[in-house]
């Protein structure tokens, strides 16, 4: 089990994820019809192109999927309880169609479950960069990790 359980995390603790991951069509296309967003600036490329962008823009939902996607097997595979939730999401810069992302987690916070024997709350924050180096999104996320099983 490659996730970590909550005392084998610290804060200040960075993970960058070793897979990077191209965006493609078909990625934006089924994520932006399966969650019923016809927004055409993620799915008609003419009227995308009169656009500010001049390009389909990936749905900025799917981005952060996949950016939480990629964290998980160097933090909470296996070891996490539940996602709590998100703070602050940012999208500085637009993800188009073939950018490739590579992803960045780090610890933030730290706490023991007050309800939950067993169990803590730790608070990541995911970014990605894409190929350009340029920062894509940034989010806060909480999430319940177990501990570690008593020897």
């Amino acid at each position: 089990m490659p996730g970590r359980y909550f005392e084998e995390f610290e804060v200040g603790q960075t993970f960058d994820h070793p897979i990077r991951r191209t965006v493609t069509e078909t990625d934006n296309l089924l994520f932006s019809t399966l969650t019923h967003n016809p927004a055409a600036l993620h799915l008609d490329a003419e009227y995308a192109k009169t656009t500010e962008f001049g390009q389909i823009l990936v749905n900025s939902l799917f981005t952060l999927s996949l950016v939480v996607g990629i964290s998980v097997n160097e933090t909470t595979l296996g070891t996490t309880v539940a996602n709590l939730g998100f703070g602050e999401v940012r999208f500085p810069k637009p993800v188009f169609i073939g950018d490739t992302l590579a992803v960045r987690t780090e610890v933030k916070a730290l706490r023991p479950s007050k309800s939950r024997p067993g169990q803590g709350v730790v608070t990541f924050e995911h970014s990605a960069v894409n190929q350009r180096g340029e920062t894509v999104v940034v989010a806060e996320r909480a999430a319940l990790m177990l501990a570690k099983p008593a020897a």
